[in-house]
């Protein structure tokens, strides 16, 4: 695994080094502390698996590398890496396309296993943005088998790893995504999420109260 990790603060990007021994032992790790460096380094070296950027970088605004970098890499994950962690960076992150948001104050163990987690094919978004936030629209009626696909996406699992997980075929669960989609009002699966979580939906299937 080739990982690049984007951050001003040599110190940060040593403990991520410290985090990346626990998911690949054999992992590269990339290193870069502006957003120039990274924009270098992602034009020669195409096979980066996985970005990890800050967004407060001395020569750039975070969300406008983010781009950039989806821009240029499309297939690349990128995670962000940020002490900034409202509601509000982080939607408008997971919208520009990184595939995960992980506050700086995560523990050593959480951030382990929301990369695990993203080198999987999944997402992972802190506990922040599925906190409830009521008022927006009426919850929506869901099936039980719905409400299991739902809780199994907000934790970033795709459809085929749900498949097996409730024991179904990927395209029954294609359906239900499509299905859930639409009682959300979302266009994709991250504003489908972003939606589950303003309304308080938990990873376990529930409401919040």
């Amino acid at each position: 695994m080739k990982v690049l990790a984007v951050d001003d603060h040599p110190l940060i990007r040593e403990a991520l080094r410290n985090v990346l021994a626990e998911l690949d032992a054999q992992f590269e790790l990339l290193e870069s502390g502006d957003s120039a460096g990274a924009l270098r380094t992602a034009a020669t070296h195409p096979d980066i698996d996985l970005v990890l950027l800050d967004l407060n970088l001395p020569d750039s605004q975070g969300f406008t590398t983010l781009e950039e970098l989806r821009r240029r890499r499309p297939a690349t994950a990128v995670v962000v890496w940020s002490a900034q962690h409202d509601h509000q960076h982080v939607a408008r992150a997971i919208a520009l396309g990184a595939v995960g948001y992980i506050p700086k104050s995560t523990s050593h163990d959480v951030m382990v296993n929301a990369l695990r987690l993203v080198c999987s094919g999944g997402m992972y978004l802190p506990p922040e943005l599925l906190a409830a936030n009521p008022g927006r629209r009426a919850a929506p009626q869901l099936t039980r088998r719905e409400s299991e696909v739902l809780a199994l996406m907000l934790e970033g699992k795709s459809n085929k790893r749900i498949a097996r997980e409730l024991d179904m075929a990927e395209t029954t669960v294609k359906n239900h995504v499509t299905a859930i989609l639409k009682a959300l009002g979302a266009s994709n699966r991250t504003e489908a999420v972003i939606a589950a979580g303003r309304l308080g939906w938990k990873p376990n299937g529930s409401l919040g109260r």
